[in-house]
């Protein structure tokens, strides 16, 4: 399935809209991750972990969203955003990964 963060498709004609289409993923830090996380921070470098995690986290809210897509009988996402937000508080140190997009059907020439 083609994702795009573009609104079109260059060179294809979108032929029918879907509607949005979403996906979702939680990462929750434990306390190692925090404390490994703290020590790079004082001595410097980046923290691999939490990066992996992150794309983790975010590949996975991509692939909720493009099952959707495929459902609505998509064959491509298009306006694509991600955000990522902390739900602090109860959630603890909890981050939120977030996909939308419009799902659509082009022409395949």
């Amino acid at each position: 399935m083609l994702i795009l963060t573009s609104p079109t498709i260059e060179g294809k004609k979108i032929i029918e809209h879907h509607g949005l289409v979403t996906g979702d993923a939680l990462l929750g830090a434990n306390l190692y991750k925090d404390l490994f996380s703290g020590v790079r921070d004082v001595v410097g470098g980046r923290t691999s972990k939490y990066e992996e995690e992150l794309t983790t986290a975010r590949n996975l809210a991509i692939e909720s969203m493009e099952e959707k897509a495929a459902k609505q009988g998509a064959n491509a996402i298009i306006g694509t955003r991600v955000s990522y937000h902390n739900l602090g508080g109860t959630m603890g140190n909890t981050i939120m990964v977030t996909v939308t997009g419009t799902a659509v059907t082009y022409q395949e020439s």
